[in-house]
């Protein structure tokens, strides 16, 4: 260090280590285009996979296009030599109106389209995301330049700058990925929460014209660009509600008397005149008029063919319906349900669904837990066991799924299981997806337990299968309780036999390390779907 007159003088480092003022509010500027950035980048991949199914094929393409796009505007980036400030507040706005209104966007186009045109919107879905990709990655280099031409100097390094400038970028992004899923989406949906960011980068676009309001040629029309993209904004957030009601009675086709989004999924409940329907993501869960077929067949075989169940396990079945059959044998004694989406359970618990399913809910029988079945089967241990294992879920469309249709899975079942117990679970149609039914078949019969396959039509899905499971066989029982509408002792066995077009075909063995349950599924059912 050398002494001047004046005292000390201030080295290099000391000097790069004071930050201005202007240069912090550039590097919380980096922080918000960074959350924002990944924000469009998730709604896209939600909407996705909500509209198109497959979340693992659709968040791959979407996030795989987004990241190119990013490239792209970095590269355009050096074309950029001249008012750079300009620029910047031009992308800013651009990203604002065109990330903000995206999931809008989308979402009314996907209604507009008639049903099973697919190809428009996904062409439609991909421009937009390399559109707004590609604006993205124009700000970090334009934000960088400015930081070294209007707040630096020559006092940051390449080197300081650098880390400055990415350190705000990932701590955004680590911010929006957790609040995205638990705490925007499930509290603004996603058209608000789209809006919410497009409105945060409208926010950067605002600082910039008044920050650098002395650089800015055309301060005027900035300032007006800014208005207008803000009333563009505020009227999407006003609308917000009415679009998305009236999109989805577009893709619904009936009156929607129920709507929620969770951190897991969008759940809608509509009521026409063939009556109630329960919508997961867009996939039916049931109708009212033949939902009783279904979970007859899912519950009295397992529940009479046993004999003399106690304690019942439901894993999956948020919607009550299944415990509803369940309670019709009074020697039942506790009914535990496990159901991931808490927002199920409450819709299940609303005067259109306990209508359906008696309440079942607030049975003192049942006790509701709300976890993954797959991390709770592992933790908690029932010292009696369960007679009875009904595993409901929603099919096996993506990995996250397969794992509970898998060895690994039905291991963990079985250790809840008692001797003569029997697990049924619910296996798509043999119909339509045999190599995806008998590889369910296949998987349970791999962990060592004898199975019973069986079918039931169930108009609003088809032919419908379930496999039922134990370490015993299943006799055929002689008494149902009274009251059912579908079953008969009469009946039951004839749902055992597979005529031709649904016979047994090669199907494998579904693994965490080898899912080719999922393989399977999106094959049979991609053209259906």
């Amino acid at each position: 260090m050398v002494s001047g007159p004046d005292g000390p003088a201030s080295s290099p480092g000391e000097a790069s280590d004071r930050v201005s003022p202007a240069e912090a509010l550039l590097l919380a500027s980096v922080f918000l285009i960074a959350a924002c950035g990944l924000a469009y980048e998730l709604a896209a991949g939600s909407l996705a996979s909500y509209l198109l199914g497959d979340s693992v094929l659709q968040f791959s393409t979407v996030i795989g296009s987004y990241l190119f796009a990013l490239g792209i505007g970095s590269y355009l980036s050096r074309f950029v030599q001249r008012q750079l400030v300009a620029q910047f507040l031009r992308v800013e706005l651009l990203v604002a109106l065109l990330g903000g209104l995206l999931p809008m966007g989308l979402f009314a186009a996907h209604s507009l389209l008639p049903p099973g045109m697919e190809a428009p919107f996904r062409v439609l879905l991909y421009a937009l995301v390399l559109l707004v990709g590609s604006l993205v990655g124009l700000e970090i280099p334009l934000v960088m330049r400015i930081l070294k031409e209007k707040t630096s100097g020559e006092r940051a390094s390449l080197r300081e700058l650098v880390s400055q400038v990415l350190t705000f970028d990932y701590l955004g992004a680590l911010l929006v990925a957790l609040a995205f899923p638990l705490l925007l989406v499930p509290q603004l949906g996603l058209v608000r929460t789209g809006l919410f960011f497009g409105l945060l980068n409208w926010a950067v676009a605002l600082w910039a014209l008044w920050m650098f309001r002395a650089d800015l040629r055309a301060w005027r029309s900035h300032a007006l660009a800014c208005g207008a993209v803000l009333a563009a904004l505020l009227a999407a957030w006003a609308g917000a509600e009415r679009l998305t009601l009236w999109a989805e009675q577009r893709y619904y086709g009936e009156p929607i008397v129920l709507q929620q989004s969770s951190p897991y999924q969008r759940v809608v409940v509509t009521e026409g005149h063939t009556g109630v329907k329960l919508y997961l993501n867009g996939n039916l869960q049931f109708h009212e008029r033949d939902e009783y077929r279904y979970h007859e067949a899912l519950v009295h075989p397992g529940m009479a063919g046993h004999g003399a169940v106690r304690r019942v396990l439901v894993l999956g079945g948020g919607d009550g319906l299944a415990l509803r059959e369940i309670l019709r044998y009074p020697g039942v004694e506790r009914i535990t349900l496990v159901e991931l989406d808490e927002q199920v359970t409450r819709l299940a618990r609303s005067p259109q669904l306990a209508r359906l399913n008696g309440d079942a809910l607030r049975h003192p029988k049942v006790q509701l837990v709300h976890a993954d079945a797959y991390a709770w089967l592992e933790r908690h241990r029932e010292p009696q066991g369960y007679d009875l294992v009904i595993a409901d879920f929603p099919d096996p469309g993506n990995h996250q799924l397969a794992k509970l249709y898998s060895t690994s899975f039905y291991q963990r079942v079985m250790e809840h299981l008692n001797a003569g117990g029997y697990l049924v679970v619910q296996s798509t149609s043999p119909l339509v997806a045999p190599h995806s039914f008998w590889t369910v078949v296949d998987t349970l019969e791999a962990v060592g337990l004898v199975t019973t396959p069986y079918h039931a039509n169930v108009p609003s899905f088809g032919e419908w299968g379930f496999v039922l499971a134990g370490r015993r066989p299943w006799a055929t029982p002689s008494r149902l309780p009274a009251g059912l509408r579908f079953l008969t002792p009469e009946t039951l066995p004839l749902m055992m036999s597979f005529p031709p077009d649904m016979a047994r075909v090669p199907g494998g063995v579904n693994r965490l390390s080898d899912p080719v349950l999922v393989q399977h599924f999106l094959r049979e059912w991609g053209g259906v779907h």
